[in-house]
């Protein structure tokens, strides 16, 4: 019959663990999926990132963690999690950092493109001092003094997931530093996304790294 993993099968651990939680196959830690990152066997027998959590297969979930994906690969627990002999990509660190940067990016879009967020200092603090954001994302390479000043005070979660060449894109500028979502589904889902990359990244807070660069290149929104 061949040593091919049945697709039927639930996930590791499912027959111990339900709803919305999962259990690592590495740290055999008990976690939220949201915190996690789902992998499938594809027909190749390649691992592939499942970062949707919607691909067909025997599912294995690791910790949204650049350690823990070392250990699976380099202790070869894909193997063992879907019992069958199965071949790890090179990059797949970077495939997942990646891949989580397009869903950032993506859902950010959808936020523009429906009236739920603002770039630019000026239109951001104002969200932010009227209680309009439910969110704050700043760019990597922004200063963390920028980010002090559009928030003054103000109790809104921040994270830090792009750098500004790549904000920009989103809102159709060179750079973007600041930006302000408006409570709801889409920033909820950028801050989840957000805490899964920064995982991968090896990061240890889930805004991110803020250098000190300068923090003014979106003008004043």
């Amino acid at each position: 019959m061949g040593g091919a993993a049945p697709l039927a099968e639930k996930d590791p651990g499912e027959e111990e663990v339900h709803g919305p939680f999962r259990r690592c196959i590495v740290t055999r830690a008990v976690l939220p999926k949201e915190a996690m990152i789902r992998f499938v066997v594809g027909p190749d027998g390649m691992v592939v990132p499942d970062l949707a959590a919607r691909l067909p297969g025997r599912g294995m979930w690791l910790s949204a963690r650049a350690a823990v994906l070392e250990q699976a690969c380099s202790r070869r627990l894909f193997a063992r999690a879907a019992k069958a002999e199965v071949r790890v990509p090179e990059g797949l660190g970077a495939q997942i950092v990646a891949g989580l940067e397009r869903r950032i990016a993506d859902t950010l879009g959808l936020a523009r493109r429906a009236g739920r967020a603002v770039c630019g200092f000026v239109k951001a603090r104002d969200w932010v001092m009227t209680g309009r954001a439910g969110l704050v994302v700043t760019a990597r390479d922004g200063a963390a003094e920028g980010r002090r000043k559009l928030l003054a005070g103000a109790s809104v979660p921040v994270v830090a997931p792009l750098d500004a060449v790549a904000l920009g894109a989103v809102f159709g500028r060179e750079q973007v530093v600041h930006v302000a979502l408006a409570p709801g589904r889409l920033a909820q889902a950028v801050a989840v996304e957000s805490a899964r990359l920064a995982g991968m990244r090896g990061e240890t807070a889930s805004e991110g790294a803020v250098s000190d660069a300068t923090d003014d290149r979106d003008g004043a929104g």
